[in-house]
C-alpha cells in the first residue's frame, strides 16, 4: 500500500512481500551491498527512508522515517537512523499476536 505515492522509487529486481506499507519519498534500490533488497510481508517503511543493496527486511518489521537501511533487519524489529539500527525487537507485539 502506498498512501502517499509521490517520489517512491523501487528497483525492478527488488522483492516485496504482501501487505507492505511505503510512505512518500521511499527508495528501494541498489547500494553499498551488492544486489537488491528483499522486503518480506507486512513491513512498514516511513517517509524518506532508503533501503539499499542486497539486504533483507524480515516480516512485520518497521523502518523509521528517513532511515538508511544498509544491513539486514530481523522480523518484528523496529529500525531507525543513518545508518539504520534496531531499537526494538518487537517482543511486546509478538506476545499480543499470540494471545489473539
Amino acid at each position: 500500500m502506498m498512501p502517499h505515492p509521490n517520489g517512491i522509487v523501487v528497483h525492478p529486481d527488488a522483492v516485496i512481500g504482501p501487505n507492505c506499507l511505503f510512505f512518500q519519498q521511499v527508495t528501494i534500490g541498489t547500494g553499498p551491498v551488492s544486489g537488491t533488497p528483499v522486503i518480506n510481508g507486512h513491513v512498514d517503511i516511513g517517509a524518506g527512508a532508503r533501503v539499499l543493496g542486497g539486504v533483507t527486511i524480515g516480516a512485520h518489521a518497521r523502518i523509521g522515517a528517513n532511515a538508511v537501511v544498509i544491513g539486514d533487519i530481523p522480523e518484528h524489529a523496529t529500525a531507525v537512523g543513518i545508518p539504520a539500527r534496531v531499537i526494538s525487537h518487537g517482543e511486546e507485539s509478538r506476545a499480543i499476536e499470540s494471545i489473539g
